[in-house]
């Protein structure tokens, strides 16, 4: 059974929700109500999978089981997932005494397009209303989780462990879907969180108040939507001048406009995996950082009439002990890249991605890069310069000097892998995937 994972390359719609429960009730009782509403409303993104220590079909038997099974002496949490598309995860966690007992949902669905339907969003509402109800709700809140996390969610500027320790005690934010507890709607004022201009304000039984801003969340974006959501901020918090609110939201808003890639062309494949790397809301800002960028020309090159001959005394043993050294990277890389079996250029391009995924030159220790990495890296780099472009090593006692004549030029593989190492902004300037397309320009025709 093969769950679906979100992608990080979409938006997603982002529930929150921070309960209480009763802990003396039995559990299976206690939680009944919540898992009918969510079969209820869900719909099309129905869970069908649970996980507790393994992955089981959807029943209420199997979220009962996998309770058991995650129970620790204080807490106990499971996942739900789809095997179909459209993706979901929810996450429900409680937590028992002596700790406060809490029940929090963190609920995530893809693709946020989904919810552009008036209906859909309407029973979501419901379903999120229903819990709020049945349970005392601190806060909870539904929204784009790209714009969330431009808004500052889930700190807001404070540290994790004030924010721990305090939660949304004030109103940071408004989202599409609110719920207000009790304590925050008599901190803002009853009557006047009621009097908030928005879609739909409703009072719940228990006190809480629900709030959305617009029939549906998928245009948060929008200037109709910003206005909406920064004359509902402005009203709950009489504290916060109305432009500045909405000046902060239209600047959300165009930090989450598209931009069309125009990476440089040998960078492209590379570069294109950099910005996927990169969280939802920071991927437009990633984009146009790159497009601007340019790498630096190589320079490790000598003209073809300028290579320094050979001076070893056996040639052969050179060419081992490079292909010993490139057979170092093969064996450190192989497992998390194993196209450097291959020695192409994609395998430069996928060993370029790697080491600066894991910003290799900050988490090594230098003394092992120097003395291990950057030969391993130079002397793989010049194999598939040898391989691919029908290059010739000029083996060098200084392993610095060493090329691998290409062409009109003699490249310096060792001397570009040095460069390349120092740090994590370097691995992009001195890629090795830069320097083979710029070495198959001048390849003999």
């Amino acid at each position: 059974m093969k769950v679906l994972e979100l992608s990080n390359l979409e938006d997603s719609l982002q529930l929150t929700f921070e309960s209480t429960f009763d802990p003396q009730a039995a559990l299976d009782c206690e939680l009944q109500p919540l898992f009918h509403t969510l079969e209820e409303h869900a719909g099309k993104w129905m869970p069908d999978v649970v996980n507790g220590k393994r992955l089981r079909k959807y029943t209420r038997a199997a979220i009962w089981k996998a309770l058991e099974e995650k129970r620790g002496e204080r807490t106990t949490s499971i996942a739900l997932y789809r095997t179909k598309w459209p993706a979901l995860v929810i996450w429900p966690r409680l937590t028992f005494p002596p700790l406060a007992p809490e029940l929090n949902i963190l609920l995530e669905v893809q693709p946020f397009s989904l919810f552009a339907e008036v209906e859909r969003c309407r029973r979501f509402i419901e379903m999120v209303r229903a819990w709020a109800s049945r349970y005392p709700v601190s806060h909870a809140s539904a929204h784009s989780l790209a714009d969330d996390q431009l808004a500052g969610a889930p700190y807001f500027g404070r540290d994790e462990r004030t924010a721990r320790r305090d939660g949304f005690d004030k109103i940071y934010e408004v989202c599409w879907l609110n719920v207000f507890g009790p304590k925050l709607v008599e901190s803002v004022g009853r009557e006047r969180m009621l009097s908030t201009p928005a879609h739909r304000v409703e009072e719940l039984p228990n006190g809480s108040i629900l709030l959305v801003t617009r029939p549906t969340p998928t245009d948060f974006a929008s200037e109709e939507a910003r206005l909406a959501q920064a004359r509902a901020h402005a009203h709950l918090r009489p504290d916060l001048d109305f432009d500045t609110v909405l000046r902060a939201l239209r600047e959300r808003s165009a930090a989450l406009t598209p931009v069309e890639p125009r990476f440089h062309p040998d960078m492209a494949p590379l570069l294109s995996r950099v910005v996927d790397f990169a969280a939802i809301h920071e991927r437009q800002r990633r984009i146009a950082q790159l497009n601007a960028w340019q790498p630096p020309e190589p320079e490790e090159w000598l003209p073809a009439e300028a290579a320094l001959p050979s001076d070893v005394a056996d040639p052969e043993r050179a060419l081992e002990q490079y292909s010993l050294h490139a057979e170092h990277l093969v064996v450190m890389l192989h497992t998390e890249v194993p196209s450097v079996l291959e020695e192409t250029p994609e395998s430069l391009t996928d060993a370029d991605y790697y080491f600066w995924r894991e910003d290799f030159p900050k988490t090594r220790l230098r003394e092992v890069l120097d003395e291990h990495v950057v030969p391993a890296v130079g002397a793989y780099l010049g194999q598939v310069l040898v391989h691919n472009l029908g290059g010739r090593w000029i083996p060098r006692k200084n392993l610095m000097e060493a090329q691998v004549l290409v062409g009109d030029r003699a490249w310096l593989p060792f001397v570009r892998a040095q460069r390349y190492l120092r740090s994590c902004e370097t691995l992009l300037d001195y890629s090795l995937t830069r320097l083979y397309r710029e070495a198959e320009r001048h390849r003999a025709p």
